[in-house]
């Protein structure tokens, strides 16, 4: 097996002697690396590889990721979905994930309103990739981690089963996760909370 480092759109071999394999594509016969990697040509399965240096992070059922709220109808909340849990990459492919109503708590939820509303931070879990980015909240670590108040824009801080404003002097409810108000270190960044 020969192996070497290669580059995106790098010529690796043609498809007459390789099949093209992972991390690599074949255009007009001819095979190109897709990624920063190391090239391996396997010789007895006559096949193209290249096996990313620093690979992206590509979502799968099962992975929690963090993303804000961008926006809420009658029976779905629309995510950006921004980050996953334990990866300092940004996600490739779909980022905008959908949470139904009927997902969203392990109990009945009658108006997504009283459980998320637009910017709040949450943490959920992939439930479906294709044909769109599914999740889901309905467990005890996942839900709203980071909030602002609908009236002043001021954090939201956690009282008991509520989250209170300091500045308003006034509770609002959400879905929050049992960890609230610890985003990541990437979010905490985020433009709204400054």
């Amino acid at each position: 097996m020969t192996k070497k480092l290669v580059v995106p759109g790098e010529f690796v071999a043609v498809c007459e002697e390789y099949m093209p394999g992972k991390g690599t594509y074949d255009q007009d016969g001819k095979i190109f690396s897709a990624y920063v990697g190391e090239l391996e040509l396997d010789h007895e399965k006559k096949e193209a590889r290249v096996k990313a240096l620093n690979p992206p992070v590509q979502l799968k059922v099962g992975d929690d990721v963090y993303g804000v709220v961008r926006d809420m109808r009658e029976t779905m909340v629309v995510v950006d979905v921004s980050g996953m849990e334990g990866k300092d990459r940004t996600i490739t492919g779909e980022t905008e994930g959908s949470l139904h109503i009927s997902k969203i708590s392990d109990r009945y939820t009658e108006d997504i309103r009283k459980e998320y509303r637009k910017g709040d931070i949450i943490r959920a879990v992939v439930i479906r990739t294709d044909p769109s980015l599914q999740l889901a909240t309905d467990r005890r670590n996942l839900g709203v981690i980071r909030a602002l108040c609908t009236r002043c824009r001021s954090p939201l801080t956690k009282k008991d089963r509520e989250l209170y404003c300091e500045s308003c002097e006034r509770t609002e409810f959400r879905k929050t996760a049992i960890d609230y108000s610890n985003p990541p270190e990437p979010m905490q960044k985020d433009k709204n909370f400054e």
